[in-house]
């Protein structure tokens, strides 16, 4: 089955934070003859999203567009301060979440789905400059400061930035199978391997 995964952008979204699983998942449908996962770009509308650091990222797909993805990407960043008080990404990411068979949230995109309630009484983790944010935000969150990510089912969160790449390979291995997400990560050239130590620095 081709998979819609939906990665959600905004104002100071970190570029690692987006650019890094569309790079996971598409590489992982370019390699693959039955085009796995169809990656879009979202955001409330088509007009170039400005990064975090400036870069601009043209989106894809507007809301009305992806209401239903399979797999969720929530991007963080500085921005998600002001995304997490956004009433239209607010409503968005809950119907998305509501339907979606992953729900991935990077870094600080956590503060987005523990202001929507979605994170009460979860295991989770977040950029290590957020923890106590999230916990603000979340009170009831287990908070786990040493993971690149936790899966809790249905929602993983990821650490910090690069550990949204971590996180996208759990994905692609626990819905395709490792060799999958192996082959990927052979390609990308970057070091993955489902039982390699997770736990930061």
């Amino acid at each position: 089955m081709k998979r819609s995964v939906a990665i959600l952008v905004y104002e100071g979204a970190e570029v690692l934070d987006f650019s890094g699983p569309f790079e996971v998942f598409a590489v992982t449908s370019e390699l693959n003859e039955d085009a796995l996962f169809d990656v879009s770009i979202v955001a409330a509308t088509l007009a170039p999203v400005r990064s975090v650091n400036g870069m601009l990222v043209t989106p894809n797909k507007t809301y009305a567009d992806l209401p239903n993805p399979h797999i969720l990407v929530v991007a963080g960043g500085s921005g998600s301060r002001k995304a997490m008080l956004d009433p239209e990404l607010l409503a968005w990411t809950k119907e998305a979440a509501q339907t979606a068979e992953v729900v991935l949230s990077i870094c600080s995109g956590a503060r987005i789905l523990g202001a929507l309630g979605m994170l009460a009484d979860r295991e989770v983790t977040t950029h290590h400059q957020v923890f106590d944010h999230l916990q603000e935000i979340e009170p009831t969150a287990r908070l786990n400061h040493n993971a690149r990510f936790v899966d809790t089912g249905r929602i993983i969160t990821t650490g910090g930035i690069s550990a949204g790449i971590d996180g996208s390979f759990h994905v692609v291995a626990r819905l395709l199978g490792q060799s999958i997400a192996e082959k990927s990560a052979a390609y990308m050239e970057y070091s993955w391997s489902p039982t390699m130590d997770y736990a930061r620095p």
